[in-house]
């Protein structure tokens, strides 16, 4: 191993051999923005074209016809941007799509990707940030070019990690004054948050971050290189200063420049995250190494013979790349086994090396440290043998050993022990290792102090680690998943998953490449956790990738350990899509509920979830379980549907009736019959309230015929009378009336009598009759409404029940008097009888008829004392003296009669006393036609009328 030379040197590739024309190779027509693209302008057989270099792939040259004047590629990605005058364009390689546009009002004078999503632009007078973000905005403006840069050529613009601080760089000529160095370079550095600029006189700077020893934050540097005509200068400045860190010391330090470089001045400086170098490139090909955190030099030699102008940090080395007029892309970079050795044999900078290696982790040191460490430790000073343990490369001193040492170590009195000074120091320097983080979690958990270690977890503080997570998880099952995570413990990552209820973090964990024996799983979270184990389950078989465990699977394992009701969850859940491959697992849950659980079964079903179970089998066990209307709505067998529908009493009555919906009108008929034949006390009503609803489609015959064949007139009544109003077949309101008679509904009888205009009234007369009922009001009724007046007397007088008669005339229908007293009197109704009945009859009547109905019976004197009591009472009405000058007429005296009233009627009269001379003999014929003569002259004479 040469530890002459503390860096590696090599040529990446050569662009003259990729095709790139050497004219082509500078300042103005190649761009690197990055180690990741080189672009360049340059014209080929007269075509303007862009070749983009790919440093991953180099030899795979991209080249595209296009004419701008500046083209710079994006620092990742396959992102170009083009200037051509005052118009820039963003474009997408990969998808050919314009990303974005803008024409700008200024010259741009320099351009340069700034960050991933932002170009910076400078103008002869500001500086803008162009993001590329959205598709419209056009630049921002960041602050105004200072006047130190006037006249200047911008080489370079650059930005702080946290985009607060700014320079800009640009060189020029200086020939004013012969004694100052011939190339001017001038710095504006600007301060985003206090909106100041600050000129420096300078030719390359770049903004760096370095963790120092006993510094709280990272303290945030600024540097830069300038050549003047008194000599080269490195200056490293502290920017935002933060509290309480003491601030760091500026460093002003010497650049050299052998004899030869007389016109040599820094063009680009880059620095090491890793190892706080600074990589200073000079114009003529040099390189200086700076340690970035004293401003010692560390080594300096020419690594190219051609003009070096443009540079860019190499990620992968922590280096730098660079480019030269030749054509050579070139990188440089720490040679990590020989910086440390260089250092302590070449320039015999102890501290430096023992500081190097601890901040880039290299080797060379390691005698180094353990010599300071023993001296240190056995001197009592532990704390700052602690910080050489904490600090030492490759952590050769962060051993088992040393912290057993530190364990026993003796504890100062009223101080910290060495021990806990020691993992203090560790976690401000950064990660413990593995041994050291559960070396501290032990007695930090102890003392109850598990929020510190959830702290140092959240701060990336612990190494994560199965042994870590086996002692966390005695305190906290959460925590030590948080643990099992960081070390890739997948089998304890999901366990603690299990135990903790976070069922549905399992399954996304799984995904992530680890299989879970899931069967082990569901028991383990069975056990540990029953209210969840449904929940886990369902997601397992619910996977939008497909099932990860087979539903019958899971329900063997609910009910091995009985876990009737998870299992019920689980199912529900499981079997929501309803297929039919799904039958036998719906036979399954059903069963389950039907033996254990009843009402749980009986909402399953209500629900209507599933329908590809076995109805038959369900059926049997639903009528086991004692829910007959589940079993109804599952048998399909008239004779298991008739063994059950019997059971009324059990069944919800709206529910029975439009279950009958399902039947056939055969089904329908015989269930009907089957239902009263079992029980029809119990059944009749809603046999009756059934017959109703689908009378139209059972069919009013059958279903009458049917409440006969029982004799349940009882029923006929409840049907006949919910559709009797419906409808006008003579033989339904016939059978309605018949019912209600034989079940004592006597004022429905009347009622139908009454209104009804539908039913037979002969049959009807002659039911009525037979029915021999207490009441004749219903026959009066039929009698009275289709004048069967006769009959009706006939049948009452016969019977003996006059007193419906006088009911009939005094309260029915007076009108009807003449036609019962014409009936009274074919029966041979004493006379007694009917003028009785007669003097009763209150309302009004037509007398002609009643005198027509006498008259023709030869009968008129019955009614005479009826009539001389209207004659007293002052009736008016000529009907009743027409009446008894008939009488008189018959009786062969009717001069008195004639003289003593002139209410009748003269025709009448006349022919009255005509039919009264022919039946008189011939003297007292003409003696009685001469007294008419003579009163028919009187009655001239005195105008009678």
């Amino acid at each position: 191993m040469d530890i002459s030379k503390p860096i590696a040197f090599s040529e990446h590739v050569q662009l003259s051999s990729l095709g790139i024309q050497p004219a082509s190779i500078s300042f103005q027509t190649l761009t690197l923005e990055s180690d990741r693209f080189i672009c360049v302008r340059e014209k080929v057989n007269e075509e303007s074209q862009v070749a983009i270099i790919d440093l991953s792939n180099a030899n795979n040259v991209v080249r595209r016809p296009i004419g701008a004047d500046s083209a710079i590629m994006h620092p990742t990605q396959k992102i170009l941007a083009l200037k051509s005058g005052k118009i820039l364009q963003v474009f997408n390689i990969d998808t050919k799509q314009k990303v974005k546009a803008h024409e700008n009002n200024e010259n741009i004078v320099f351009w340069k990707w700034v960050s991933e999503s932002a170009i910076g632009v400078v103008t002869d007078t500001s500086v803008y940030h162009w993001s590329i973000s959205d598709a419209t905005s056009p630049p921002q403006k960041v602050f105004d070019r200072h006047a130190i840069l006037a006249g200047s050529q911008i080489i370079n613009y650059r930005i702080s990690a946290d985009e607060k601080w700014m320079v800009l760089i640009g060189i020029s000529g200086n020939a004013v004054n012969p004694s100052a160095f011939k190339v001017k370079g001038a710095m504006q550095l600007y301060s985003r948050e206090r909106g100041v600029s600050q000129p420096i006189e300078g030719h390359a700077a770049a903004f760096a971050e370095v963790k120092l020893d006993g510094h709280q934050h990272a303290t945030k540097l600024f540097t830069f290189s300038v050549r003047t005509g008194n000599g080269a200068k490195l200056h490293v400045v502290e920017i935002d200063h933060q509290a309480p860190d003491p601030p760091f010391t500026k460093k002003v330090v010497d650049v050299y420049f052998p004899p030869e470089a007389t016109n040599d001045f820094p063009v680009a400086m880059q620095i090491s995250k890793k190892h706080g170098i600074v990589y200073l490139i000079t114009k003529d090909g040099f390189i200086h190494l700076y340690d970035l955190e004293s401003g010692a030099c560390i080594y300096m030699n020419r690594i190219s013979g051609g003009t070096i102008f443009v540079t860019a940090e190499h990620e992968a080395t922590n280096g730098i790349l660079c480019i030269n007029r030749k054509g050579q892309v070139l990188g440089v970079s720490v040679d990590e086994q020989t910086m440390v050795p260089y250092i302590l044999t070449t320039l015999n900078n102890t501290e430096l090396a023992f500081r190097l290696a601890s901040r880039g982790n290299l080797p060379g040191a390691d005698d180094l440290y353990n010599k300071r460490y023993q001296a240190m430790f056995q001197s009592g000073q532990y704390g700052e043998a602690a910080k050489i343990a904490a600090n030492s490369p490759r952590g050769i001193l962060r051993t088992a050993q040393v912290i057993e040492s530190f364990k026993q170590a003796p504890a100062p009195p009223g101080g910290l022990s060495p021990i806990l000074q020691y993992f203090g120091i560790l976690l401000e320097k950064g990660e413990l290792n593995h041994l050291e983080s559960v070396e501290l979690a032990r007695p930090v958990l102890q003392q109850g102090r598990k929020q510190l270690l959830e702290k140092w977890l959240k701060e990336n503080k612990l190494t994560c680690s199965e042994e870590l997570g086996d002692i966390v998880r005695l305190h906290d099952m959460t925590l030590a998943q948080s643990v099992y995570l960081g070390a890739n413990v997948p089998n304890k990552v999901i366990a603690c998953s299990a135990e903790t209820g976070q069922t549905e973090k399992i399954v996304l964990y799984a995904k992530a490449g680890y299989q879970p024996d899931y069967v082990s799983l569901l028991q383990r979270i069975m056990r540990t956790n029953p209210d969840k184990v449904a929940e886990f389950a369902s997601a397992l078989v619910n996977d939008e990738t497909g099932p990860l465990i087979g539903i019958e699977q899971v329900v063997d394992i609910f009910m091995s350990q009985n876990m009737f009701q998870p299992a019920t969850s689980f199912l529900l859940d499981a079997l929501k899509e309803n297929k039919p491959e799904q039958g036998p697992m719906q036979t399954r849950l059903l069963e389950m509920n039907l033996v254990r659980a009843p009402q749980v079964a009986d909402e399953i079903l209500g629900n209507e979830m599933f329908t590809y179970y076995d109805r038959p089998r369900i059926a049997n066990l639903c009528e086991k379980a004692g829910l007959l209307q589940r079993a109804l709505e599952q048998y399909e067998d008239l004779v298991d549907i008739k063994r059950i529908i019997v059971h009324t009493i059990v069944l919800a009555p709206d529910w029975l009736v439009t279950y009958f919906t399902r039947l056939t009108t055969e089904q329908s008929m015989a269930c009907l019959h089957e239902m009263l034949r079992v029980n029809i006390r119990q059944n009749l009503q809603i046999v009756a309230q059934i017959a109703t609803k689908y009378s139209d489609i059972l069919g009013a015959v059958k279903i009458i015929e049917m409440f006969e064949s029982f004799k349940s007139f009882e029923g006929l009544y409840y049907y006949l009378g919910s559709i009797v109003n419906l409808g006008v077949d003579p033989e339904v309101h016939f059978k309605y009336i018949q019912a209600a008679t034989r079940t004592g509904q006597i004022r429905e009888v009347e009622r139908i009598c009454r209104e009804s205009n539908s039913y037979n009234p002969e049959k009807v007369k002659n039911f009525l009759k037979e029915a021999k009922l207490a009441g004749q009001l219903p026959l009066i009724i039929v009698c009275d409404r289709f004048d069967f007046v006769h009959d009706l007397v006939l049948y009452l007088y016969q019977n003996g029940l006059m007193k419906f008669i006088e009911m009939y005339v005094q309260r029915v229908n007076s009108e009807r008097t003449p036609q019962v007293i014409g009936g009274l009197l074919d029966v041979d109704c004493e006379e007694t009888t009917i003028k009785g009945l007669l003097a009763s009859v209150v309302g009004s009547f037509p007398i002609d008829e009643l005198v027509a109905e006498v008259e023709q019976r030869n009968r008129l004197k019955v009614i005479l004392p009826w009539l001389v009591m209207r004659v007293q009472a002052g009736s008016q009405d000529p009907a009743v003296y027409n009446a008894i000058a008939k009488i008189s007429i018959d009786s062969n005296n009717p001069e008195q009669f004639l003289k003593e009233n002139n209410l009748y009627e003269m025709a009448r009269a006349r022919a009255l006393r005509a039919r009264s001379l022919i039946a008189t003999s011939p003297a007292r014929a003409a003696a009685q036609k001469a007294r008419l003569e003579a009163r028919r002259s009187s009655e001239r004479g005195e105008n009678y009328h």
